[in-house]
């Protein structure tokens, strides 16, 4: 047990899922992942890989500013998977599609990193934290180091997930831009 904050109630330690945490809530509805393609391909030992569905070329530059108002997102342009499934990608920054949907319960956050294969290829996988309540198909940036490029099979796996235990579920779940991204009738 940690100590609590005070005026909080005691609170459980904050874990990482196993692999059969993460199982039983496969099984949940909605789902902690869905569309999964090969489950003991997929299900690590402590989170879970995520296949990258499509990939987008940035087009024009985007904007960030003090409030939500003065954030404009930069355009991109899908790229078209070759005839044998791959995408020869030169050197610079892409937006990745990934293929599962994930739908984070009111106690759980997630970080996702990337697979080392893609480390030892000069590839990363940049992304930001999932938080409790998330639901969605996410994005993720993918950023090609290697000088000499890389090529990427559509449904390769790219990141791997780790979810992670709050100390108590939060009473504010994500209600941001991003819900439902890449969800029929969903943001994104």
């Amino acid at each position: 047990m940690l100590t609590p904050l005070p005026g909080a109630r005691e609170v459980q330690a904050v874990g990482v899922l196993s692999s059969q945490q993460i199982r039983a809530l496969l099984a949940t509805d909605p789902p902690l992942v869905g569309g999964v393609g090969e489950l003991d391909v997929q299900l690590q030992p402590n989170g879970f890989d995520l296949r990258v569905e499509s990939v987008a070329a940035f087009t024009d530059g985007g904007q960030v500013g003090a409030s939500d108002a003065d954030r404009r997102l930069a355009t991109t342009r899908d790229l078209d998977w070759g005839t044998d499934g791959y995408l020869d990608l030169a050197p610079g920054v892409y937006l990745a599609r990934l293929t599962e949907t994930v739908a984070l319960p009111a106690g759980v956050m997630a970080l996702a990193k990337p697979r080392s294969s893609l480390l030892r290829c000069g590839v990363a996988v940049h992304n930001a934290v999932w938080d409790a309540g998330y639901a969605g198909r996410s994005q993720v940036q993918l950023a090609v180091y290697n000088p000499a490029g890389f090529r990427l099979g559509r449904g390769a796996r790219i990141v791997q997930m780790v979810f992670m235990t709050l100390e108590e579920a939060t009473e504010r779940l994500y209600a941001g831009r991003y819900q439902g991204e890449g969800l029929s009738g969903g943001a994104g």
